[in-house]
């Protein structure tokens, strides 16, 4: 399922044996004899159709295509909605056209990339499991792990959990965490419970909390910070996060939990989800925070690294939300890794 492929020109429909749970169709070809068109036309010669299942129905058609059609261009999935190749139930669709059961998806043989020899997730040290019931998959994932591959990372945490529960249907990330951030991740196994999750994460019915060490004294027991945050690229085209009036509204409430002679461990609870957030929050405000590569300061990770961080102080360390079927109040705590407790344990106070 997770594959990734080089480049190379091959030819196959999107639909491989991880599909072999939805019902297939075959349109006959309409090529003429000549072999010349044939190898010419041959990506075009047959058509698949999918009948849309419980773990699809709700979901935009774009999206649809982009899950099942693994190695195919996002530039090549929206060429095929624009130009009608891909219909729904005979008929022309938009990209945001949200799929309901029974649908059926008439999708073109469509050309991917080809690779000689398969990159396959590693199974064998899988983030430890938190919670896990019929809708839900919550991970503690450690810092260094993406969530999911990309940007010159091969696999992530959802890429992981795909390979070692192939018997999975659906499995997709229900919110985010940066690579360098450990913690509380939550996957959804039915798009019901990822539906309903995303709303509760809009309204702000899901309450995160992280621990985060930062630089200087930090004098209020508790303070709520609002600032407007913006994306950009930087001359060298790496994306950040900055405080600008044209930004989106950002809000956090940081509570002091532990100061000691030159830091200050912080809980952050998180009243929006904006990228970013806590690590730009706190760097404006000049408390950066503690092995932040981005937005902290060069000289100070350094001197951190020699005294033993070796990574960014950034922990989500509680979850509490309504279960998205039950309704039920799930909470949930992943305690502080052992070597952010012990970096603490060696400041002095």
């Amino acid at each position: 399922m997770s594959e990734r492929r080089n480049r190379g020109q091959g030819s196959q429909s999107c639909l491989g044996a991880k599909n072999s749970h939805r019902r297939t169709y075959k349109q006959p070809s309409r090529i003429g004899s000549s072999g010349q068109i044939i190898n010419k036309m041959k990506d075009l010669s047959n058509a698949s159709a999918i009948e849309v299942d419980g773990g699809s129905e709700g979901q935009r058609v774009d999206n649809f295509l982009l899950r099942i059609c693994k190695g195919v261009p996002r530039s090549h999935i929206y060429r095929i909605l624009r130009t009608g190749e891909v219909r729904v139930n005979s008929a022309r669709v938009d990209a945001t056209y949200r799929l309901r059961l029974g649908d059926r998806v008439r999708i073109p043989p469509l050309r991917t990339a080809v690779r000689a020899r398969p990159l396959v997730p590693r199974t064998a040290s899988l983030p430890p499991v938190v919670f896990e019931d019929d809708a839900l998959l919550v991970v503690d994932k450690p810092a260094g792990l993406a969530v999911h591959g990309g940007s010159g990372v091969s696999f992530g945490v959802i890429e992981q959990f795909r390979a070692a529960r192939p018997q999975l249907k659906f499995l997709e990330l229900a919110h985010r965490l940066d690579r360098e951030t450990s913690g509380l991740l939550i996957l959804a196994k039915k798009r019901s419970a990822l539906t309903a999750l995303h709303a509760a994460l809009r309204q702000g019915r899901v309450r995160k909390h992280y621990l985060a060490l930062v630089k200087g004294i930090w004098r209020d027991d508790r303070r709520n910070v609002s600032l407007p945050l913006k994306k950009y690229l930087t001359r060298f085209g790496e994306r950040r996060v900055g405080v600008h009036l044209e930004g989106r509204e950002s809000q956090t409430v940081f509570r002091r939990e532990r100061a000691f002679r030159d830091y200050t461990l912080l809980s952050a609870e998180l009243l929006t989800g904006r990228t970013h957030q806590i690590r730009v929050q706190l760097a404006h405000l000049g408390f950066p925070i503690a092995g932040d590569d981005k937005y902290g300061g060069f000289e100070l990770n350094r001197e951190l690294g020699k005294q033993g961080l070796k990574r960014m102080f950034l922990h989500a360390a509680e979850l509490v939300f309504d279960h998205p079927l039950s309704g039920e109040t799930v909470t949930l705590r992943a305690q502080l890794p052992e070597p952010l407790a012990r970096f603490l344990e060696s400041l002095p106070a």
